[in-house]
């Protein structure tokens, strides 16, 4: 893709960074440019920021108190990274906002903190960024305004927020009202602390509020504000302090493989139009001066990130973050995304707060672990494995764990329950995106098997049962429902890595007559993918090369043995993050014979050429009589031994057994 000519950077400099170039001065720049842009958008006072886009459902004063919140978060850095050696006007216009938003008569003051309300979580923003900046705004406002702000962050306390990464909102503004000697309740600070560990699940990993809720909240959120909080708590923290930084540099230590080649991250989970969020607890990890990262590490993922946006047109023309990935797309932003909500993507300039001869800003860039060699690593908290391949710098993302469903609740366990295309699929990458459109998600193609009603709906991947993740596999079952028929139906999947391959292995329980469709990887871009099907395979490619295939192995046209399925290519429009024409290889068996059936099938990404017909030739598969164990075998020797419950008895935990011949 070429570069986008929005952003006017310094020249780069090959021997500091040999991988991207960026230097500390390309991350000032990006900042200045973007703060700059903002100004045609600030009410008189400047303590609302009203940017063009779609407004929330919190209406547009609230979105104008975003404006005004997310961008002080990044005027903080720049400010307190620079030491106050910025343009005295960056100050000026965040300290105005502060004595308007606060001043009831200003005609453009800020709604008060409520419960539950959008307020806490601008709010947070603000109390982190008076803390960073304090030599220089907070210490200069004029008491009266001081005393206005700390009135309008006492909205927190004692009041009720939602229970998630919302605990951590409350506990950093009311840290900073008692670190400026403002009214302030100790108890709503250490029960909000005190909640989170009930969501710490092992390795590094929290849940974001109870549930199966694993994405980049984890990092943005769940590791970032604990360490926030203990910049402004200093040594009066009760020993947790420690406890975070372990948590970090156990997270950060599996976190580079979520990062391609070419920066980006994988396209997963909720409120992607954050973009470069995604590298906030990177930094902070060298912040809090915990992080397992060489300081080249760092900035090389850091910065190969804030590249992969910025050759893509973020920010755009104008300066601005839309709504959306790339260009504007609002199905990957959520109602409560404003046009100024794409602003926590300030948290990924949390780097700047390092000092300019920090061994961060210094070092020479070392290479991500992709870059070099194939990686494997397995997620057993969140219930993912990632597989990177070094030859074409993709990472995927197999997902048999992260649901984002409330826990026992009736209605979320419905197997036709609602589902969110950014965490029901098996398998996500840094390459593509889902088809996550309304009408695209409706048809539930992508990365999904699922049985269809005589009409063509399709069965919903609603609540995720794990079973087993270990070194190269995964397992889960999902209750599958038709309309009309009030039975559940077991489908329980296996996956198999083996380079840049999965291989799935599915049980089905299906009702005879019954239609199942497996769809891979959807690839999309500004024009058409070519397509193409043959016997048990289909494939779609884009103009760039990117190919994505699914290939019978075996059970597709209901017998064993000859992996011969029905084959297409699902085109859609209008529907894709990465591009407004999108395609999907998938394979189909039409008029299910009833029962348990076995359906095993190859899927593949790469931007190599892929050729289907001998991918079948790559993976044998021997099953046993009662189909209870399934043995793949790989042309290289490496056999994998798959165990399934036998048909009846619905899916048991399943195990596998890898005999690995040549791979590390």
């Amino acid at each position: 893709m070429p570069v986008a000519p929005y952003l006017h950077l310094p020249p780069t400099d090959r021997a500091l960074s040999s991988r991207t170039g960026w230097t500390r001065a390309h991350w000032e720049v990006t900042a200045d440019r973007m703060l700059d842009a903002l100004v045609p958008y600030a009410t008189p006072g400047f303590a609302q920021y009203r940017l063009p886009g779609r407004s929330s459902w919190s209406g547009i004063v609230c979105d104008g108190l975003e404006g005004f919140a997310r961008t002080f978060l990044l005027a903080a850095f720049r400010i307190a990274g620079a030491g106050g050696a910025v343009e005295p006007a960056l100050i000026e216009r965040y300290a105005a906002g502060l004595a308007a938003g606060t001043d009831p008569d200003s005609g453009e003051s800020w709604p008060r903190i409520t419960d539950c309300s959008q307020q806490m979580v601008e709010a947070a923003s603000i109390a982190v960024a008076l803390h960073e900046t304090r030599p220089w705004i907070w210490d200069r406002l004029d008491a009266g305004v001081r005393e206005r702000v700390a009135d309008w962050l006492s909205g927190f306390v004692g009041g009720r927020t939602w229970d998630n990464n919302w605990r951590l909102f409350q506990v950093v503004s009311e840290q900073f009202l008692a670190s400026v000697g403002a009214p302030y309740n100790r108890t709503d600070i250490e029960s909000g602390l005190d909640r989170i560990e009930d969501w710490y699940v092992g390795d590094g990993w929290y849940t974001d509020g109870d549930g199966q809720n694993f994405d980049y909240y984890i990092g943005w959120a769940m590791h970032l504000y604990p360490l926030l909080w203990s910049r402004i708590a200093g040594p009066d923290d009760g020993g947790r302090t420690a406890v975070y930084r372990q948590r970090l540099s156990r997270f950060l230590e599996d976190y580079p493989h979520f990062f391609g080649a070419d920066g980006a991250p994988v396209h997963h989970g909720r409120s992607l139009t954050y973009r470069f969020a995604a590298l906030a607890p990177v930094w902070m990890g060298a912040l809090a001066d915990c992080t397992p990262l060489a300081p080249g590490l760092t900035r090389r993922l850091a910065s190969g990130t804030m590249r992969h946006f910025a050759e893509r047109g973020v920010p755009d023309e104008r300066g601005l973050l839309t709504l959306g990935w790339y260009d504007t797309f609002l199905p990957v932003t959520q109602p409560y995304s404003g046009p100024a909500s794409p602003y926590w993507a300030s948290k990924g300039f949390l780097g700047l707060l390092l000092p300019a001869d920090h061994p961060v800003w210094t070092a020479r860039e070392v290479p991500l672990p992709i870059e070099e060699g194939d990686r494997y690593t397995a997620l057993p908290a969140p219930g993912w494995l990632l597989h990177g391949t070094r030859h074409d710098g993709i990472v995927r993302l197999v997902n048999h764990g992260s649901d984002h469903k409330p826990p026992f609740d009736p209605d979320a366990d419905r197997a036709d329950g609602e589902e969110d295309p950014h965490y029901a699929r098996f398998a996500y990458s840094t390459a593509t995106a889902p088809e996550s459109a309304p009408h695209a998600a409706a048809r539930g193609i992508d990365n999904h098997l699922a049985l269809l009603a005589p009409d063509g709906t399709p069965s919903r991947r609603s609540r995720i049962h794990r079973a087993h993740c270990a070194g190269r596999t995964a397992s889960s079952w999902y209750a599958a429902r038709l309309p009309g028929d009030e039975r559940e139906y077991r489908i329980g999947t296996t996956s198999v890595l083996h380079g840049p391959w999965e291989i799935r292995v599915h049980h089905v329980d299906a009702p005879a007559g019954a239609t199942v469709r497996e769809g891979g990887h959807p690839v999309a871009h500004t024009l058409p993918p070519v397509g193409g099907t043959g016997p048990g395979w289909s494939m779609a490619r884009t103009a760039e090369g990117l190919s994505s295939a699914v290939v019978a192995l075996h059970g597709w046209d209901g017998t064993a043995g000859t992996g011969r399925a029905a084959a297409e290519v699902a085109r859609d429009v209008e529907s894709n993050a990465y591009g407004p024409h999108s395609a999907i290889p998938c394979l189909r068996l039409d008029r299910h014979p009833g029962g348990r059936s076995l359906q095993v099938s190859l899927v593949a990404l790469s931007r190599d050429t892929l050729h289907p017909e001998a991918l079948r030739e790559a993976v044998s598969v021997r099953v046993t009589a009662d189909e209870a164990s399934v043995v793949l075998t790989f042309l290289d020797g490496t056999t994998v031994e798959v165990e399934a419950a036998p048909s009846g008895t619905g899916l048991r935990t399943p195990s596998a057994r890898r005999s690995d011949r040549s791979l590390p």
